[in-house]
């Protein structure tokens, strides 16, 4: 069975897609991908369905040994791959061959990054629709767990791929803005004035209790409303504000419900860039409308339909052709001849 090995583990790897949707009001956390925009670009690099399982690692990627013919791409912050004793670059579909050896240097920026296998990606039976991981709950993924030496998991044989020369995004090596806009939350009319203000004016900084769960921000101490609430359904984004007055941004393995008051949610085309935000720079917040958020949001999707469109129209140049494995080994046996 073709497989890939985990020959070093990395930090906190784990097997993630686009988590359990459907399922929160059973009490599920929903999981899946913290950065779900770079886990739907490393799918798309490959030909996959944006759902297919990736491999999810912080700041410090595994060392792979593949035992199968295949392509990745990978994505998320600057995580430094080398492949063999050759630098490879990000957002790039690249060919692997059987015996190729996967490895990362740290994390140069951000925090998460994404490696995407061709073929439909990770072969691990789903659990309540979802193949991602919460490893607080033992549920999903590779055994419920982050991935540890010598686990061996199985993805499909992949010898072409369509357009391989298209399958390359330009880093944006411009400075990322450290402003990120929110909608109000649904207890945002319940502080003061002065502790809206306050929340807008910040400065914040991600402190270093930060996980998948979500972000705790180190920065003003924010006047937490007096009226008593009712717990009510964890939104990814979501800004819930502690008894303490501190603010914690909620994420992929969020709890379900929560009973703090909300004062803000991220909108969701700002959270690639505030998870992969670093801890020693200040953000800040700015609020825009609903309709406003909505357009960002489509626009983001937009922008990774018409990659995936592009990549789609180029399928006729080389490299062309269906994908056949008796093909590819003769076309190997003749040059190696």
């Amino acid at each position: 069975m073709p497989n890939i090995e985990i020959i070093n583990s990395g930090l906190a790897t784990t097997i993630q897609d686009l988590g359990r949707i459907g399922h929160q009001a059973k009490g599920i956390p929903v999981s899946g991908a913290v950065d779900q925009y770079s886990h739907r670009l490393a799918n798309i690099l490959v030909n996959n369905p944006e759902k297919s399982a990736t491999l999810e690692f912080s700041l410090l990627g595994p060392t792979i040994k593949f035992n199968v013919e295949t392509f990745i791409a990978i994505t998320g912050g600057k995580s430094e791959p080398v492949l063999n004793d050759s630098s490879i670059s990000l957002n790039t579909t690249y060919p692997v061959k059987k015996g190729d050896l996967l490895t990362f240097r740290p994390m140069k920026s951000g925090r998460f990054g994404y490696i995407a296998f061709a073929g439909n990606g990770l072969q691990v039976k789903p659990i309540l629709d979802s193949q991602s991981t919460n490893t607080r709950l033992s549920l999903g993924g590779y055994y419920g767990r982050s991935l540890i030496k010598g686990d061996c998991l199985t993805i499909n044989d992949c010898y072409q791929m369509p357009s391989l020369a298209n399958r390359s995004l330009s880093l944006n090596e411009e400075p990322i803005g450290n402003s990120f806009r929110f909608i109000r939350g649904p207890q945002w009319d319940l502080f003061s004035e002065s502790a809206q203000q306050l929340f807008m004016t910040g400065p914040f900084t991600i402190s270093s209790e930060a996980d998948r769960m979500g972000f705790r921000l180190d920065g003003p101490i924010l006047e937490i409303p007096h009226k008593n609430m009712l717990s009510e359904g964890a939104v990814l984004g979501n800004i819930q504000i502690t008894r303490s007055g501190q603010p914690i941004a909620l994420l992929a393995d969020r709890q379900t419900a929560g009973g703090y008051p909300v004062i803000a949610t991220i909108i969701g085309a700002d959270l690639s860039k505030f998870v992969q935000f670093a801890s020693s720079c200040p953000l800040v917040f700015e609020q825009v409308s609903l309709k406003e958020a909505t357009a960002a949001l489509r626009s983001q999707y937009q922008f990774l339909n018409t990659l995936a469109d592009s990549i789609y129209q180029k399928r006729y140049q080389y490299p062309i052709g269906p994908t056949r494995k008796a093909s590819s080994k003769i076309a190997e046996t003749i040059l190696n001849s």
